[in-house]
C-alpha cells in the first residue's frame, strides 16, 4: 500500500496561513487591536504607532481586562469570549467572533500583552514571539489591557516587502482609527504617530465627533437625517450637494456599529442625489443603521467589512427616501412645484411661534369729503391725499428754441471711390491659416507630407507636465501673487498629505502662508491658474497622491507633475483662438516626449497625402 500524503499542517504553520486573510497590512492589526478594546468595554482608547505600524502598533485600554488564564489562551486559534454555538453567529452584539485575530498576529510579529482585571491585584505579562511563548509573569499593572505588536511579519519577509510607503500605510491606519472611533462616540480615542499626538477625540455625540475627525468646517455641510421603520433605523448624516468632491473620501456605512463597504447602499444615496451633483462628484454620508442582528450575515470575509442583507431591496429603498427626504427637508434640494410661491413658505424656526397683531397708525384728522384743508396740521408723516395738477404744459419744453434750419444742399459729400492703394500688389500676401480647431477637441496643422491631427487636451498636459516637472526638480518656477490670500479648508488627514508636498507644491509656483489643523492659507499661485481652479487642483491631487504615492521623492514629484497637469490642461469643448491653437503646437513639439500624454496615450495622428489619396480611391 503506499504511503499517504496528505497531513495535518503544524499549528504554526496554519496560523501563517490564517495571517494572510486576516492581517494584510499594519491597518488590519490596528482594527482588530482597537475592536477587542471597544468589545472589552473600554471608555477610553489609546493607539501608538510607529513607523507607520511596521515597528510598533500599541493599544492600551481600561476595559475589562483578563486573568491569567483567559490572557495565555487568547493566542490559540479559534479561541474567543464572543460566540458559544453556531447559533450565536446571526446574534452577534460584538466585533470580534472569529477567534483567530491574536492567533495570526502571534504568528507574523513580536506581541507583548499586559493585561489586569479591577478585582484582581496583580496581572499577567505575556511575551510571544512568533507563535512561541517567550515569558509569561506577574506584573503590577493598571485596569485594562496593553497590545504591543512590534516588529511585523518579521518572519515572513515576502510579505514585508509588499508594504507600501510609510504615508500609503499611515493612510490605512488613520482610516482604521476614524471608522472605528466614528462608530463608538461615547469611548474616548488617541491617536499617537511617531511620538506626535494625532488625534485627543473626547467622548461626544455623532456629530461632534465626525467635526473633531474631519475639521470644525464640516459641521455647516452636514445634512441630518433620520428615519425608523419596522426593518431598519436609519440616523446618521449626509452633506450638502455643493459640498461634492471628486473624491470618494468621507463615505462611511455603519452597520450595527460595525463600519461596512456596499455598492449596492451607496448607490441608493447616489440616486438621492440624481440632479444635484454635477457630473463625477461624490456626496460625503456618514449613515448609522441599526437592523436586527438575525437579518444580516457578517461571516462572509475575514475583515468583516462586508455584509449580506435578508432584504437588500426594501432597505435601498427606505434609505434612499430617508436621504431624499432629508435633502428635501433642509431645503438643500430644489421642489419643482410651479403652482407654489416659495416666497410664502414659512420657515422652521416660526413654526411653533405665536402670531403678532399688526401696528398701525391712523391719522384722525384725515377727511376725505372736506371741501377745505383743515387747519390743524396733518402728522409729518402722512401726505395729503389730493395730488398738485402740474401747471405748465407739456409744449413749454420747446419753448425759446430756435427755428434755424439749413438746407442740405449747402454740403457737399466726396462720391468719388477712392483708388489708389497703399502697398504695390505683389508686395501684399494673403496670409493662410496653418492650424484649424475641430470640434472644440482637435487641432489641424498641415505639414510637407500631409496633416497632423492633434488631441488639445493630451497635448496641453504633456506640455505642463513638462513644465511643472522641471520646475519641481531643476528650478523653482515664478508665482503669481493674489491681492488677498484664500483660505482652502481640509480634513486633518488631508491637511498632513499637504504638509508633505508643501516643498513640491511651493516648486511649481504656489506659496503658502500658513497651515493650521483644518486649513491652509495661500498667497502666491503657479502662473496660468486660475484662483477658482485651485480648490478643485488641489483636491484632485489629494485625492490622486492618497492612494499611490512611491516612495522616491522624484516618482512622487512625478505624481505631482501629472495630477496637476491633468487638472490644468484645456478640457475638451474650450475654443482656441489661432494664436493659442499655434502656441500649443509649438510647444508640444517643443517637449522632449511629444508623441504621448503624460499617461502613455498618443497625442497626435499624421495622415500623410497617400493615406487620404487611398481614402478616395475607394
Amino acid at each position: 500500500m503506499a504511503a499517504s500524503i496528505i497531513q495535518l499542517l503544524p499549528d504554526h504553520v496554519a496560523n501563517q496561513i490564517a495571517a494572510g486573510e486576516v492581517v494584510q497590512r499594519p491597518a488590519s492589526v490596528v482594527k482588530e487591536l482597537l475592536e477587542n478594546a471597544v468589545d472589552a468595554k473600554s471608555t477610553d482608547i489609546k493607539l501608538i504607532v510607529k513607523e507607520a505600524g511596521k515597528t510598533l502598533v500599541q493599544v492600551i485600554d481600561n476595559g475589562l481586562g483578563m486573568n491569567t488564564t483567559d490572557a495565555r489562551l487568547c493566542f490559540e486559534r479559534h479561541a474567543t469570549s464572543k460566540i458559544r454555538k453556531a447559533e450565536d453567529l446571526f446574534d452577534l452584539h460584538t466585533k470580534g467572533f472569529r477567534g483567530e485575530a491574536l492567533a495570526s498576529i502571534a504568528a507574523i510579529a513580536h506581541v507583548e500583552l499586559k493585561t489586569k482585571q479591577d478585582q484582581e491585584e496583580l496581572g499577567t505579562h505575556i511575551i510571544i514571539e512568533g507563535s512561541k511563548l517567550v515569558t509569561q509573569d506577574v506584573a503590577v499593572l493598571p485596569k485594562g489591557t496593553s497590545f504591543a505588536v512590534k516588529n511585523l511579519f518579521f518572519n515572513i519577509p515576502a510579505r514585508r516587502n509588499f508594504l507600501k510607503s510609510e504615508t500609503v500605510e499611515f493612510r490605512h491606519v488613520m482610516d482604521e482609527f476614524q471608522r472605528v472611533a466614528m462608530a463608538h462616540p461615547s469611548i474616548s480615542f488617541t491617536l499617537i504617530h511617531n511620538g506626535s499626538e494625532l488625534y485627543n477625540l473626547p467622548s461626544s455625540n455623532y456629530r461632534q465627533r465626525i467635526v473633531n475627525i474631519f475639521g470644525g468646517k464640516t459641521n455647516e455641510k452636514l445634512v441630518p437625517v433620520s428615519e425608523e421603520t419596522e426593518l431598519i433605523t436609519i440616523s446618521g448624516f449626509v452633506g450638502k450637494p455643493e459640498f461634492a468632491k471628486k473624491s470618494r473620501g468621507e463615505q462611511f456605512f455603519f452597520v450595527n456599529d460595525r463600519y461596512i463597504k456596499s455598492a449596492y447602499l451607496h448607490h441608493a444615496i447616489m440616486s438621492a442625489y440624481e440632479g444635484l451633483l454635477k457630473e463625477g462628484n461624490q456626496p460625503s454620508y456618514f449613515l448609522y443603521l441599526q437592523v436586527p442582528p438575525h437579518t444580516i450575515d457578517i461571516n462572509i470575509h475575514p475583515t468583516k467589512t462586508e455584509i449580506k442583507f435578508d432584504d437588500e431591496h426594501s432597505l435601498y429603498a427606505i434609505l434612499r427616501s430617508a436621504v431624499k427626504h432629508s435633502l428635501g427637508q433642509f431645503n438643500v434640494a430644489p421642489v419643482l412645484d410651479f403652482e407654489r410661491d416659495a416666497t410664502l413658505d414659512t420657515p422652521y424656526e416660526y413654526k411653533n411661534r405665536e402670531a403678532d397683531f399688526p401696528t398701525i397708525q391712523v391719522d384722525s384728522n384725515f377727511n376725505p369729503f372736506a371741501t377745505e384743508k383743515p387747519s390743524s396740521k396733518p402728522l409729518s408723516s402722512f401726505g395729503s391725499y389730493k395730488k398738485e395738477t402740474v401747471s405748465a404744459s407739456w409744449e413749454s419744453l420747446y419753448v425759446g428754441l430756435k427755428q434755424d434750419t439749413q438746407e442740405i444742399d449747402a454740403f457737399s459729400f466726396e462720391s468719388e471711390e477712392v483708388t489708389s492703394k497703399l502697398f504695390e500688389e505683389d508686395v501684399v500676401e494673403t496670409k493662410t491659416t496653418s492650424t484649424y480647431q475641430i470640434h472644440k477637441k482637435y487641432i489641424v496643422s498641415a505639414i510637407k507630407s500631409g496633416m497632423l491631427v492633434i488631441d488639445q487636451g493630451r497635448a496641453h498636459q504633456r506640455v505642463l507636465y513638462e513644465q511643472f516637472l522641471t520646475s519641481i526638480t531643476v528650478q523653482k518656477a515664478s508665482s503669481q501673487q493674489l491681492l488677498f490670500p484664500l483660505e482652502l479648508y481640509f480634513s486633518s488627514d488631508e491637511m498632513i498629505l499637504l504638509k508633505e508636498l508643501k516643498s513640491s507644491l511651493e516648486n511649481t509656483g504656489f506659496v503658502f502662508d500658513a497651515f493650521h489643523t483644518d486649513s491652509v492659507q495661500i498667497s502666491g499661485l503657479p502662473i496660468g491658474m486660475a484662483e477658482s481652479e485651485v480648490s478643485i487642483v488641489l483636491e484632485e491631487l489629494i485625492g490622486n497622491l492618497q492612494n499611490e504615492i512611491p516612495e522616491s521623492s522624484f516618482s512622487q514629484s512625478d505624481s505631482i507633475a501629472k495630477s496637476m497637469a491633468k487638472s490644468m490642461a484645456v478640457k475638451t469643448g474650450t475654443y482656441l483662438t489661432e494664436k493659442e491653437q499655434e502656441n500649443l503646437v509649438n510647444s508640444l513639439f517643443a517637449c522632449k516626449e511629444p508623441n504621448v500624454s503624460p499617461f502613455q496615450k498618443p497625442t497626435f495622428i499624421t495622415l500623410t497625402v497617400e493615406d487620404l489619396d487611398k481614402k478616395f480611391a475607394i
